[in-house]
């Protein structure tokens, strides 16, 4: 069986680990980054056969009915993440020391935490982005042209998940006070996306269509979309 791991863009990632990974279970986590002089397909075949991973629904749920644990397997360019469910595993003991709790700690990935929370999986802006977002949209909302202003909120490069959108809204909302203030007219509701876009994560996208990395307006600089705590580059 063929196991599909590497996504194609920042939002197929965030969707298969969110949804389809954190959202059953996959809560305990290791991250790390593949040295650019290493070929990402050799280092996946590696994972992909030192746990396993080719195998079926039944046989996963044949192995949580007896107490082991699953463990999945996501890459994104040359950044990478292993999941595990609760379980007996031997990724418990080798990776002990790197291993943390999406429960307790979110994964940080290309600007957003995704956690687990309230029987969910839980994604939003992480906070040091969203603070720098709401930050510099703050300070330039009445030094910039309405139409400027509702545009830099539509190419925003975030999904709107629901804590998504409470983020944004409230950017929105202090982007506006301090518009009011100044007797300029406010921007719209409409100007932030409320629909989440469904994407196939592995699937190849037309040059037009792939998702760029846009970057966000900060005061500082956040080169590596794959944030600690990771388990450092990959052997």
């Amino acid at each position: 069986m063929q196991y599909r791991c590497e996504a194609t863009t920042v939002a197929g990632f965030v969707q298969q680990l969110a949804v389809a990974y954190v959202g059953h279970g996959y809560w305990f986590y290791v991250t790390g980054q593949i040295p650019e002089k290493k070929d990402p397909l050799l280092v996946d075949a590696k994972l992909i056969e030192k746990y396993g991973l080719g195998i079926g629904k039944a046989t996963r749920a044949r192995r949580k009915a007896a107490g082991l644990a699953n463990i999945q397997y996501l890459r994104f360019k040359h950044h990478f993440i292993l999941l595990a469910t609760a379980g007996r595993h031997s990724f418990f003991e080798e990776e002990r020391e790197f291993i943390r709790d999406a429960r307790e700690v979110p994964i940080k990935f290309g600007g957003y935490a995704i956690s687990y929370r309230a029987g969910h999986p839980h994604v939003r802006i992480a906070e040091r982005k969203y603070r720098e977002l709401k930050a510099y949209l703050s300070d330039v909302s009445i030094h910039r042209q309405k139409e400027w202003l509702e545009e830099q909120f539509r190419r925003l490069p975030f999904e709107p998940y629901a804590p998504v959108r409470s983020q944004l809204f409230g950017v929105l909302r202090e982007v506006n006070r301090r518009r009011t203030l100044a007797s300029f007219e406010q921007l719209p509701s409409s100007c932030i996306r409320v629909r989440r876009r469904v994407v196939r994560p592995f699937e190849l996208v037309a040059p037009g269509e792939i998702e760029a990395a846009r970057k966000i307006p900060t005061r500082t600089g956040d080169s590596n979309p794959l944030e600690r705590p990771q388990r450092g580059e990959a052997a």
